[in-house]
């Protein structure tokens, strides 16, 4: 009625061009939907790529339902399809013929055909009335014709089942019977055992003598009355006795007839039960335990009854052929076998697994695959779930959870919708970090999910550690770290106390100073001294490209002498001991180079600073000098002309003993990574790293027992020895190292 309306008021529309379906324009209408078209835009359609089916084989499909359809619409026929190209008529339904429709239902019961006028949709349903029966038979209603309800009455279905003996005791049902489900007792052939089956099966068998095997031995008697029958259950009658006179003629070997042996004098045998003459021979049956190539045989003499077991041996090899024991060929060859194959040595398989990670182990293995049978175990792609699979190689896939949560990135702004694959990085977000900052410069990072943020990138100005000078272009999270860790040195030397701000030339060569073998010298300065020091920094700085090149500076020319007077340093008891040396040496016109009291030969000199580290951590000084002293002498006894060790990570006082020490020992010293993952590694030199004669750990142990003051570094204190000694000298002999951007 819906499409009727529809068709008629011009309302209804093509699915293909979405154009009003005219009441003269020739039209299609499919037969499983009923939906109609233009004929030329299904035609059109049909030819196009985008209908054909999946399979490609089984035609062009509906654009309304998807069905299949292999002929291609070409002619405008009405809904019935009797009449082609159907015209107008005013009083009828548009595109149809105005007779009856004819069509066969849908229904398969249905034998009448559709009675009302050419229509389109669906025939409906049909009108008529016709008897039919329920499903046992017994009773009759009369129903619509098509109706698809079965019919069931409240009888007794009664019949006959697949026994052929019982009948139905269902109602009236739908399709065959059920087998019967009665129980019958059925007894084996020798008639020892019952078992129940179903009736009307076809274990429901019986010949006469029975229904089926137990699989015992008969155990009937025979003909004779005597024996009993030594058959597994049978069900035809048992055999006649094997001892009968009548069935025995020859002896229980088989090699001597009994004729010839009543010959040589025998008694002659009247019942079963008497004995069967032996002919004295051996025996020679065949024994079971031989097999097809090797064939054993009974070396007892004629007898009656079983053979004694084997008397051979044989060689029996577990499994994986490791070992070999000797066995006796006793029973049936089968269970030899079985002992061949029960035996196993205890050898453990040493072979890989599939996994590539783990041994087999397995006692007396055969296997061939080895495959693992542990859980894998590893860390999946996301970090927090682990592989539950059996152990594998190469890489796990991926985890398989899922979370149904969102997703968001820090400000929220952007989101990942769940299903979110376990392990998935939060979304990028392009909005400006919301996060709190050090600073309060603009903020141009976008929006992250790392806990900590970006350097600040704003450009400020920042004054050198010495306040010497201000950078008008350093960058806001630019940082310096600081100088030392000698409290002394900080309260009486102002201009190390360092800030967030860029060392300058000045500032840079104080901190070489610090870190080089002048700190000694620099903790016994007084502060007039170290201005001086910082003037003759300031003059270094302006010559600093003459400095790199080899050239020295001479400081006295930028202070007065009574200013030089008040820079030097007191002498102490040990500077006394070597102006008395230095005067004794020119007087016997010795060379400064040379060494007549083996005074350099001594010893190694250890700082005080390194001594005072090295007693709150001695054990840890041990182990490293032990190391240097195991890789210098390995290097020196090897063929290699350098080998390297590297430490694992530590703290920055810790870094500074080894490079110390590293410079005692003559061995190269470079750290490397970032906090808190900064480790140092040393590189011995063949010939240029040498195992020092007293140790670190020995001259503590020593002091300790004399327990004398600590001796103090000496220096030349000429007015050569501060402008050219001290300071010229070091830096042309010793490469400029920046400890603190490349060792600390």
């Amino acid at each position: 009625g819906s499409l009727i309306e529809q068709l008629t008021t011009e309302k209804y529309e093509c699915m293909v061009c979405c154009e009003v379906v005219r009441i003269v324009a020739p039209v299609w209408s499919c037969q499983n939907c009923y939906h109609v078209f233009h004929l030329n835009c299904i035609k059109k359609w049909a030819r196009s790529p985008a209908s054909q089916a999946e399979d490609g084989n089984s035609g062009w499909r509906c654009p309304a339902c998807q069905n299949a359809s292999v002929q291609v619409p070409k002619t405008y026929t009405c809904f019935c399809g009797k009449v082609h190209n159907p015209e107008w008529n005013r009083n009828e339904i548009p595109h149809s013929c105005g007779e009856l429709c004819g069509k066969k239902r849908q229904c398969l019961d249905c034998p009448h055909l559709c009675n009302i006028l050419c229509h389109p949709g669906p025939c409906p349903s049909c009108p008529a009335f016709v008897t039919k029966t329920c499903e046992c038979g017994q009773t009759s209603h009369s129903v619509r014709c098509g109706q698809s309800t079965k019919i069931h009455c409240s009888n007794v279905c009664g019949n006959t089942l697949n026994c052929g003996k019982h009948s139905c005791t269902q109602v009236c049902h739908a399709g065959k019977c059920s087998p019967c489900q009665l129980t019958v007792q059925q007894v084996c052939y020798c008639g020892s055992n019952f078992k129940e089956v179903l009736c009307g099966s076809e274990e429901e068998f019986s010949d006469g003598f029975g229904s089926f095997s137990c699989q015992n031995i008969c155990g009937k008697k025979l003909n004779c009355g005597r024996h009993n029958c030594k058959q597994v259950c049978h069900p035809q009658p048992c055999q006649l006795c094997p001892r009968l006179p009548q069935v025995v003629y020859r002896c229980p070997c088989g090699q001597t007839p009994l004729s010839k042996l009543l010959e040589l004098g025998c008694v002659e045998r009247k019942i079963c039960t008497d004995p069967i003459p032996s002919c004295g021979k051996t025996c020679g049956k065949p024994l079971s335990c031989g097999s097809y190539e090797f064939i054993h045989t009974c070396e007892s003499l004629c007898h009656e009854g079983d053979c004694r077991p084997c008397s051979h041996t044989s060689n029996i090899y577990c499994r994986c052929g490791f070992k070999k024991k000797v066995s006796d060929f006793w029973g049936a060859f089968f269970l030899f076998l079985i002992a061949a194959i029960t035996f196993m040595c205890d050898k453990r398989c040493n072979k890989k697994r599939s996994c590539g990670r783990h041994k087999c182990n397995e006692v007396c293995c055969v296997d061939t695959e080895h495959k693992c049978t542990l859980v894998c175990g590893r860390k999946l792609n996301c970090g927090l779930h682990r592989c539950e699979e059996p152990c594998h190689r190469g890489s796990c896939q991926t985890c398989w959870q899922t979370s149904f949560d969102e997703l968001t990135c820090y400000c929220g702004e952007s989101v990942i919708y769940p299903p979110v694959p376990c392990g998935t990085q939060p979304p990028e977000c392009k909005k400006t970090c919301t996060r709190p900052h050090d600073c309060d410069h603009p903020v141009y990072h976008s929006c992250h999910s790392e806990e900590k943020c970006p350097p600040c990138t704003y450009l400020t100005q920042k004054w050198c550690m010495g306040k010497h000078e201000v950078s008008l272009d350093k960058l806001c999270s630019t940082h310096t770290e600081q100088l030392g860790t000698d409290e002394f040195v900080k309260s009486r030397f102002k201009l190390l106390n360092v800030g967030d701000c860029s060392p300058c030339v000045t500032c840079s060569l104080i901190r070489r100073a610090l870190a080089s073998k002048y700190w000694g010298l620099i903790c016994k300065l007084s502060p007039t001294q170290l201005y001086l020091l910082q003037i003759a920094a300031i003059s270094i700085a302006t010559k600093l490209t003459d400095l790199q090149l080899g050239d020295s500076v001479e400081i006295s020319r930028l202070i007065t002498k009574k200013e030089m007077k008040q820079a030097r340093l007191q002498c102490d008891e040990e500077c006394l001991a070597l102006q008395r040396n230095r005067r004794l040496a020119e007087a016997l016109e010795i060379d400064d180079n040379s060494d007549p009291f083996n005074i350099r030969s001594s010893g190694p000199k250890y700082s005080d600073l390194l001594k005072e580290d090295a007693r709150k951590d001695i054990k840890f000084v041990s182990d490293i000098e032990k190391e240097m002293r195991m890789l210098v002498e390995a290097v020196n006894k090897g063929k290699h002309t350098k080998k390297s060790h590297c430490y694992p990570p530590m703290n920055r006082d810790h870094r500074r003993i080894i490079h110390e020490l590293a410079q005692v020992y003559g061995i190269e010293s470079v750290s490397y990574d970032n906090e808190p993952k900064r480790n140092v590694v040393i590189t011995a030199v063949k010939g240029k790293s040498i195992c020092p004669s007293n140790t670190l750990t020995s001259v503590l142990d020593k002091e300790m027992q004399s327990r004398p003051a600590p001796p103090l570094p000496h220096y030349k204190q000429t007015d050569k020895s501060i402008g050219n000694s001290g300071l010229s000298k070091p830096l042309k002999e010793e490469p400029v190292i920046d400890y603190f951007d490349v060792q600390d």
